[in-house]
């Protein structure tokens, strides 16, 4: 799953379109759900600074997850502590084919749902 196949999904499921805030990263992306705090950045970054093997950068997402999950999840290959973000509260997905789209998206939705404070819709879904 690449960064344009997320915005599809996003714009339709949440309305939501990427904001590039940042002038010296311009192919950083933020997802802004309505109430006007972040749920995802999607981003290029060197593997190195994620702890990873070689010199050439890999496309990520970092989104917001449940604390009890987290320490348990970032065990899981693809899944990373949250690269600038809250190591507690966010983690990093790789978006190099690593990970399914299935679980992308599912990691996606628990943060919007976590922002918007609804943890109830994550049972329903």
């Amino acid at each position: 799953m690449d960064r344009e196949e997320i915005f599809e999904y996003v714009k339709k499921q949440y309305g939501t379109i990427p904001e590039y805030l940042w002038s010296s990263s311009p192919d950083s992306a933020v997802l802004r759900h309505h109430n006007g705090k972040w749920y995802a950045v999607i981003m290029n970054v060197e593997r190195s600074k994620l702890g990873l093997d070689g010199d050439d950068t890999v496309e990520i997402i970092d989104v917001k997850c449940d604390p009890e999950m987290t320490g348990m999840i970032i065990q899981t290959y693809g899944f990373l502590p949250g690269y600038h973000m809250n190591k507690q509260h966010w983690i990093t997905i790789l978006l190099d084919g690593t990970v399914g789209e299935s679980k992308i998206l599912d990691f996606l939705d628990m943060s919007y749902d976590l922002i918007d404070g609804s943890i109830g819709k994550l049972e329903k879904k």
